[in-house]
């Protein structure tokens, strides 16, 4: 019987754009030994920021958490911790390029869910995500995802190769896992990371989870309790999914939607992007404001109760400062889903235009040409404006993360200067 030695409930994240820049200014005085400590898992994972559900759903930018340090530190200094603000900003790059890659995934994670061919398999990662496998580190980075919505990096690392490679699981089963809980889980970062480990991402790269690497880095106090089913970890061999070709580029990015006309238009700010008043959306007039949550995909992919929790509060949050931005009393949204919502309030506030954020692929973005039908039945219509760092990243994401990262330094000064 293990126990843990830190409450996987004891670490917590910031729902509140305030919470979130008192807890980047918090890190700031940490941020120069970042590169050297982050890959330390320790209890509270007071080695990183804590700040990516915040970065995930904008309650602060990347802009933001990569200006900051640099008002104490040189960008040569700092450069590590902000390639890994910018890895979820490439993720999200390269996969609105590559659109597919979501819809395969949710495909096979369909077939796998679906199909009697993968019954064992169900049965075992039911197993796993239960805490109740051969390894105790990766029972108790289970319940600490669970209970808290969080895993440092490092772990994730962990668990995905082990789920993959020594478990011998479908990865989509793990990156679901993954995606229903993290609070900071987006489907870029989140299903390509799990494609990464399995070798697919990056054709021929695979990551295994080696007992050596884990004595390394994880806490001694705790790995102590948890030495149960390390062996197993000692030589681990990987999985090769054969021969992955590398994804083509198939959707080179949206053309600029136009302006809103200020008199009729009506504001929906989504979960996707939780910052209207820094954004395109700021200098509108609009009749009406809408905050909503994606609340038929919370169901459809079975999100725990702490990242609801979050996200409710991250929602208000967001109503009260849009309300102090745009003297408008918004509506917040708090169980209907997105059509029905969006479509009601449109009609009941007799808009002719809804202006939202452009939301990156994954499942709110799937529902868009629906939404955009519905409105239009009704005689509204629906435009989505892109943040510009968002539009020119997509141009610079057609190859891999370091020759993003170089694009970057060229395109936003901001970040080296």
């Amino acid at each position: 019987m293990t126990r843990d030695l830190f409450p996987p409930d004891a670490i917590q994240f910031a729902s509140t754009r305030s919470d979130a820049l008192q807890q980047l200014q918090e890190f700031v005085p940490f941020a120069g030994r970042y590169s050297r400590h982050r890959n330390h898992v320790l209890p509270g994972h007071k080695n990183v920021s804590r700040l990516s559900p915040a970065i995930r759903h904008r309650l602060i930018t990347e802009e933001e958490c990569s200006a900051a340090p640099l008002e104490r530190y040189a960008p040569s200094t700092i450069e590590k911790f902000t390639q890994e603000v910018y890895w979820r900003r490439y993720w999200k790059a390269w996969l609105s390029l590559r659109p597919q890659v979501w819809s395969n995934y949710l495909d096979d994670l369909q077939l796998i869910n679906n199909s009697p061919r993968y019954e064992m398999a169900r049965e075992r990662a039911t197993l796993c995500q239960s805490a109740k496998g051969p390894v105790a580190l990766m029972n108790h980075f289970a319940r600490e995802l669970q209970t808290t919505g969080y895993l440092h990096n490092h772990a994730r690392m962990w668990f995905a190769g082990w789920w993959i490679h020594v478990e011998r699981l479908p990865w989509q089963l793990g990156a679901h896992f993954f995606f229903k809980n993290l609070l900071d889980a987006d489907p870029a970062s989140n299903t390509l990371s799990w494609r990464w480990v399995a070798g697919l991402q990056t054709p021929g790269k695979t990551y295994l989870p080696r007992r050596s690497n884990i004595e390394k880095y994880m806490s001694p106090d705790l790995l102590d309790t948890l030495q149960e089913g390390l062996e197993i970890l000692e030589r681990p061999t990987a999985v090769h999914p054969g021969a992955a070709e590398r994804e083509r580029i198939t959707h080179p990015g949206p053309d600029p939607e136009t302006l809103p006309d200020n008199r009729n238009a009506g504001i929906w700010v989504h979960e996707e992007d939780l910052l209207p008043e820094a954004s395109p959306l700021s200098p509108l007039k609009p009749k009406a404001v809408l905050v909503s949550g994606n609340f038929e995909v919370w169901e459809k992919f079975d999100f725990c109760g702490p990242k609801r929790k979050w996200l409710m509060a991250a929602l208000e949050d967001a109503r009260l400062r849009a309300e102090n931005h745009f003297r408008v009393s918004p509506e917040i949204v708090t169980q209907t889903h997105q059509l029905q919502s969006i479509t009601k309030w449109a009609r009941r506030e007799k808009l002719r235009q809804v202006v939202a954020l452009r939301p990156q692929v994954g499942p709110l973005a799937d529902l868009i040409p629906n939404i955009r039908q519905e409105l239009a039945s009704h005689d509204v219509e629906l435009l989505l404006l892109d943040r510009a760092k968002d539009r020119a990243a997509r141009s610079l994401a057609t190859g891999s993360f370091f020759s993003f990262w170089k694009k970057c330094q060229r395109e936003f000064p901001e970040i080296s200067a």
